[in-house]
């Protein structure tokens, strides 16, 4: 089977979105997964995308301004994947308020996977977020999403609209809201204590509320997010929407139409 050259420049356009949504997006992105993995992924997804996509010809002039297409191709992909991880975020916000709550902000961790430190119950709520991605394979949605946008945005027609920032106003409001939805039973519990400590401290002013305060708050602190954790379904489901919705936002600022 012999392939034209056209046809080869249009396969390399489609390896390079999905190359660049792969090094941005959640799962996909983690650096425990070996290289050759990534690549070989990357070039089985093309290829099948290649024989189920519409052949459209690449029109270009100069090898520069099918450098550009690439680098556009590129940029359409990491922003994609970049729109669907930054969701991740949430959950970190979530975990080091949580954590400062208790009582717990001064442990923080080193992940080496995303390079940064994290606090024990953002680390916590990311990984088994993460692995309730892989149970309701939610990551073949990703896979479908990116495949997809190739029927929205056909290759080499690549038009980032500047008013892409538009999607991510949105979601610096969605990223508090959820966050402190997440955060919402820690607050509520701990403003019960601070309102019994505060109490106690006028009735017996001789006790050491601060000691008695640090080791309550730990122990109600734990026990509510024994508790929350059995609701962690509800919050993957939540950080799943928004994964979502910033996906299908994005893409079409993607193909100039999102003004």
């Amino acid at each position: 089977m012999t392939i034209s050259l056209e046809h080869l420049e249009f396969f390399l356009l489609i390896l390079v979105r999905i190359s660049g949504f792969m090094v941005a997006a959640p799962i996909f992105s983690l650096r425990n997964i070996p290289m050759r993995v990534k690549t070989l992924l990357a070039i089985a997804i093309a290829i099948v995308i290649f024989h189920v996509v519409p052949y459209r010809e690449v029109i270009y002039s100069t090898t520069l301004e099918y450098a550009f297409v690439v680098i556009t191709e590129m940029l359409a992909g990491l922003i994609m994947g970049f729109m669907a991880n930054v969701a991740y975020y949430i959950l970190s916000f979530a975990g080091q308020i949580i954590d400062q709550e208790i009582g717990f902000s001064m442990v923080n961790q080193y992940d080496p996977i995303t390079s940064t430190q994290v606090t024990i119950t953002g680390n916590f709520y990311t990984y088994a977020v993460m692995l309730m991605v892989m149970i309701t394979n939610m990551h073949h949605y990703l896979i479908r999403a990116i495949t997809d946008s190739f029927y929205v945005i056909p290759v080499g027609s690549v038009v980032i609209d500047f008013n892409l920032y538009e999607v991510m106003k949105r979601f610096v409001v969605d990223y508090f809201f959820i966050g402190f939805r997440i955060v919402l039973p820690i607050f509520a519990s701990l403003l019960v204590v601070n309102t019994i400590l505060a109490i106690l401290a006028r009735v017996a002013p001789q006790m050491n509320m601060f000691v008695i305060g640090l080791q309550l708050k730990v122990f109600v602190g734990l026990a509510v997010l024994v508790l929350m954790f059995m609701m962690i379904t509800g919050v993957a489901d939540l950080i799943f929407q928004e994964m979502i919705s910033m996906i299908r936002e994005t893409i079409p600022y993607l193909g100039g139409a999102g003004g």
